[in-house]
C-alpha cells in the first residue's frame, strides 16, 4: 500500500492502532535510560508517544502525513507534554541529523528488499551502544497464528532480520519468535484468545 492508500485508511476510522504502545516494544524498553529515539513507520505514533512520556526525545516517521497529524493532536491533548518530532519520510531511507540511541521498527511489513534496507539503515542511525529493536509479524503467523498480513512476501522471520544485518558490528541481545495473545467475539458474547505469532529481534550497535 502507498502512502495515499495509509493516508484514506488513517482519515477512515478514529485511530487504526490503539493508543498504547506495543507490548514488546514497552517491555523490551522499558528499563533503557532516556536519549534520543526513532520511530520509523511509526503510524500514529503509538510507540513515538510512550517513549516520550518516559523521557526520551523521540522522532516519529511516517510516509502518511494523516497518521503523523492524528498522532500529534494526540500529544497535544496529553498532559505530559511528550516531546515528539513529527516527519514525513519513507522510512527505509530517512536518516536523523545527528546518531540515536535507539530505533525502533514496529510492523513495518514490505518485501524483504526494503525491508534488508531499512533494517541496515536502522542500525546505521545508532551511535555506538545504541539500540535497534524490531517486532513484525512472523512468517509462521500465515499458518500458524491469527491476523496480520495474508501475503507471505511481506513476512519475516528473526533469522531473516538477522541476515539482514550481516557484515554490521551488533551484539544480539534478543531474537526470536514470540506469541501475542489476541481476542476475537467467539460468537456468543464472550471473547475467544487466540495467539498471533511475532518475531522480534532487539540488537546494539558495538
Amino acid at each position: 500500500m502507498d502512502a495515499d492508500g495509509w493516508d484514506e485508511r488513517y482519515a477512515a476510522s478514529d485511530l487504526v492502532w490503539s493508543r498504547e504502545p506495543n507490548q514488546f516494544v514497552a517491555t523490551e524498553l522499558a528499563d533503557l535510560p532516556p536519549g534520543t529515539a526513532v520511530d520509523l513507520a511509526a503510524g500514529e505514533g503509538r510507540n513515538a508517544l510512550w517513549l516520550a512520556s518516559r523521557g526520551w526525545s523521540a522522532t516519529a516517521v511516517d510516509f502518511s502525513q494523516v497518521a503523523l497529524g492524528k498522532g500529534a493532536r494526540l500529544a497535544a491533548d496529553d498532559p505530559r507534554s511528550p516531546d515528539v518530532t513529527w516527519v514525513r519520510a519513507d522510512a527505509t531511507t530517512w536518516e536523523p541529523a545527528e546518531p540515536v540511541d535507539l530505533v525502533v521498527i514496529a510492523y513495518l511489513q514490505v518485501p524483504a528488499s526494503d525491508r534488508r534496507r531499512a533494517v541496515r539503515h536502522a542500525v546505521g542511525m545508532l551511535r555506538p551502544g545504541g539500540t535497534f529493536l524490531l517486532v513484525a509479524h512472523d512468517s509462521t503467523n500465515l499458518t500458524e497464528g491469527t491476523g496480520g498480513p495474508q501475503e507471505a512476501a511481506v513476512l519475516m522471520t528473526a533469522e531473516d532480520v538477522l541476515a539482514d544485518l550481516t557484515g554490521l558490528d551488533v551484539e544480539v541481545v534478543r531474537a526470536g519468535r514470540v506469541a501475542r495473545e489476541v481476542t476475537a467475539a467467539d460468537g456468543h458474547g464472550g471473547e475467544e484468545r487466540r495467539t498471533a505469532w511475532d518475531c522480534l529481534v532487539r540488537v546494539v550497535r558495538r
